[in-house]
């Protein structure tokens, strides 16, 4: 599929943000765990979320979906193998990551494969971290790299986990955590990167009855193994990663645009990306379940951590790309082990549209320069689709190529944007 961009000027746009990615994949698996049926209202039926079904059915999990709600049989901390099984999870990093602690609680060895992008992406730190809790795990083809073989039993106790390429190795073993022998203890020894997603983590965690203790830093968590999912009815939210892809669309073409289905008081760490507007010259006003961006004046760069909002590091360089002045972008090391590397595959893009992109080891610089239309290849990395899309609403004449890959996160993401006019 190829979509093409024309330019727009002085918007006027209501948008509804799809669930949250992030929420839906931890309820999904968490209300597995639990005891009992659990209904999971709005989620997001999307690629990956799809990934985490098939993998959780794969296990012995029932479950029934549709487009606003998913129940789902909780199996209280036991799933059913069988035999040994062999889950291929595509490019879901977050589907992998999580049932590699969860495949302690399987009767049998489980196999945990994916593309061949999957297999360049690391989870060393997480297998380090499972042997010292009672499981074992074995690297098929490459040490510290997908395909792996995990068996065990989570007998729990204190671990170290490496969380400088992804939090997800910390979120999945404190997802298992409650099922674990004995309590689980997690020292971090360094800050770990995306540290809004591990209190996504935590808070649907106690939502759903588990004992979670942690530091202000991220740096220790501990478990308790006495207190365990129970079944219930969870709300998931409306995602800020989505949502910043409208939120640029205001700051890039100007106008004005209002996003609804969002918690103004999420912890979700992509909502930060809305003071980075701020702070480059848009207005933002809350609702009670509504967020709107505004700008009618020039937009000047910007100098940013974003180690807590990786998601919306490319979004916010498309918005730096049509600025006064430079933006820098620290923080940013972690994002090469994503879908693609993002880092790079951002500066090739866009110095191919006329930009200039300057990259360091954690840093990403974008100095405006006019730029031209073009045709972006996202090698199918649906957040770089997404962001190089809102681009080409700002400067006109950007023609996306696989554009289909955006059904990842976001399937209605091209009609959302078909329907406002765009």
């Amino acid at each position: 599929m190829i979509r093409s961009l024309s330019r727009a000027h002085g918007v006027e746009s209501r948008f509804s943000a799809p669930p949250s990615k992030s929420y839906t994949h931890r309820a999904m698996v968490i209300a597995a765990l639990a005891n009992g049926m659990s209904f999971l209202h709005n989620p997001l039926i999307a690629e990956d979320t799809g990934l985490t079904r098939y993998a959780l059915e794969s296990l012995g999990v029932k479950i029934h979906a549709d487009t606003a709600l998913i129940r789902i049989s909780g199996r209280d901390g036991q799933f059913t193998c069988g035999e040994e099984k062999t889950l291929d999870l595509d490019n879901s990093g977050t589907t992998l990551r999580l049932f590699t602690a969860l495949a302690l609680l399987c009767d049998q060895a489980i196999i945990l494969t994916g593309s061949s992008r999957m297999q360049e992406r690391p989870v060393g730190p997480l297998a380090d971290a499972l042997s010292s809790l009672g499981g074992t795990v074995e690297f098929l083809k490459k040490t510290g790299y997908p395909p792996l073989r995990v068996r065990g039993t989570l007998k729990g106790g204190t671990a170290k986990i490496d969380g400088s390429m992804s939090s997800q190795f910390i979120s999945s073993v404190l997802i298992a955590s409650p099922y674990a022998q004995q309590p689980v203890e997690l020292e971090i020894p360094s800050l770990p990167v995306s540290r809004s997603y591990l209190d996504v983590t935590v808070t649907i965690m106690r939502a759903f009855g588990a004992r979670v203790m942690m530091d202000d830093q991220h740096r220790w968590f501990q478990v308790s193994n006495r207190q365990r999912y129970q079944a219930r009815s969870y709300d998931i939210e409306g995602d800020y990663s989505s949502a910043s892809y409208f939120f640029a669309i205001a700051a890039i073409c100007g106008g004005r645009v209002t996003v609804e289905n969002l918690n103004p008081h999420s912890v979700q760490g992509d909502r930060q990306f809305l003071e980075i507007l701020r702070s480059m010259g848009c207005t933002v006003t809350e609702g009670s379940d509504t967020i709107t961006v505004e700008r009618t004046g020039e937009l000047t760069g910007t100098d940013c951590d974003m180690s807590s909002l990786p998601d919306t590091v490319q979004t916010l360089c498309m918005v730096a790309a049509v600025a006064s002045t430079p933006t820098t972008i620290r923080g940013i090391t972690h994002l090469k082990y994503k879908e693609s590397d993002r880092v790079l595959g951002t500066a090739q893009r866009l110095n191919q549209l006329g930009g200039d992109v300057r990259v360091e080891p954690d840093t990403i610089t974008v100095v405006p320069r006019p730029l031209h239309g073009g045709t972006v290849d996202p090698g199918n990395d649906h957040r770089t689709a997404m962001s190089f899309a809102v681009l080409g609403l700002g400067i006109g004449g950007v023609t996306i190529e696989n554009a289909e890959c955006v059904n990842k996160s976001f399937p209605g993401f091209w009609d959302a944007l078909a329907g406002a006019g765009l």
